[in-house]
């Protein structure tokens, strides 16, 4: 199995991590929040963790929770990730549901993304970013010089991503307020096909239209749709799965059996490396690329 984590942040830094909980350096603001894949106890004593946080959330009921600001740090700022190909920039703002409007560790696929497209024989390759959140992906492989369409089935979510592609002075990409599955199997009957497709689809959901998404139950049919809309000659294709429980083995057979051409597959674990020295693990990632 393989472990693959960013390796361009500078404005983010993953403190330390234990006791179902997280530190984190988002530029200018420290944010403690919980983290259920953290069971073991934290590297640093308690007294350090105070003393570094500037913003801590407290859950309440099974999600939601509130923000305590006693320093009044400004709870919308500013965040960007480089490499010396490309730069992307992120309107950060605090949640009620712990998140931020990033997912660090998902670096290390937009740098993949980039890599790929770059490869691509096309002017413009197309690329397709399903579960799009707030647009991490669909930025990189803009800057790419793709033809990039962005689904995501939440309308702030759709206004919170237009405004990063506009930090980052890109445009042009095509957003798509819908549930995934019912896009897809659109494009299916469309014929339409991508040179990149990347999925980082939740545990369980609620669609545009109150569509029902359960991951165990809807995985592999979703993937057996988009095998049909990878172009035949060139592609590649990222998996992403945060859900408890899931094992890498498992998530490979589901990439093997459903695309033909994963002949050279990375799969493994996705996680951040903390200053303290551990490792928090924070997804399961299956990607592969084809070309002819």
């Amino acid at each position: 199995m393989q472990t693959f984590t960013p390796a361009h942040w500078q404005d983010y830094e993953l403190l330390d991590c234990g006791n179902f909980e997280k530190l984190e350096q988002f530029g200018p603001v420290i944010l403690r929040r919980p983290e259920p894949q953290a069971l073991w106890d934290k590297v640093w004593d308690e007294l350090e963790w105070k003393k570094a946080t500037d913003i801590t959330f407290k859950q309440k009921g099974s999600h939601a929770g509130e923000w305590l600001n006693p320093k009044k740090k400004n709870t919308k700022w500013p965040l960007n990730y480089q490499t010396k190909d490309f730069k992307l920039a992120f309107n950060l703002s605090l949640t009620s549901f712990k998140h931020v409007g990033i997912f660090p560790e998902q670096a290390a696929n937009w740098d993949y993304i980039f890599e790929n497209l770059k490869k691509v024989k096309k002017e413009q390759p197309r690329f397709l970013n399903l579960f799009a959140y707030t647009g991490g992906a669909s930025l990189a492989a803009k800057a790419a010089g793709a033809d990039v369409t962005h689904v995501d089935s939440v309308k702030q979510v759709i206004s919170w991503s237009k405004e990063n592609m506009e930090a980052s002075k890109l445009d042009n990409i095509r957003w798509v307020v819908e549930d995934a599955m019912k896009f897809v199997k659109r494009e299916v009957k469309r014929g339409k096909t991508y040179h990149g497709i990347i999925l980082d689809p939740p545990a369980y959901g609620i669609g545009a239209n109150n569509e029902r998404w359960q991951l165990e139950d809807s995985i592999n049919e979703l993937l057996r749709d988009i095998a049909q809309i990878l172009e035949p000659q060139q592609h590649f294709l990222i998996l992403n799965v945060y859900s408890l429980g899931l094992s890498a083995l498992l998530v490979q057979n589901l990439v093997e059996r459903n695309f033909m051409h994963a002949k050279n597959m990375e799969n493994g674990e996705l996680y951040l490396q903390a200053r303290s020295g551990i490792k928090l693990p924070l997804g399961i990632l299956a990607r592969y690329s084809h070309q002819l």
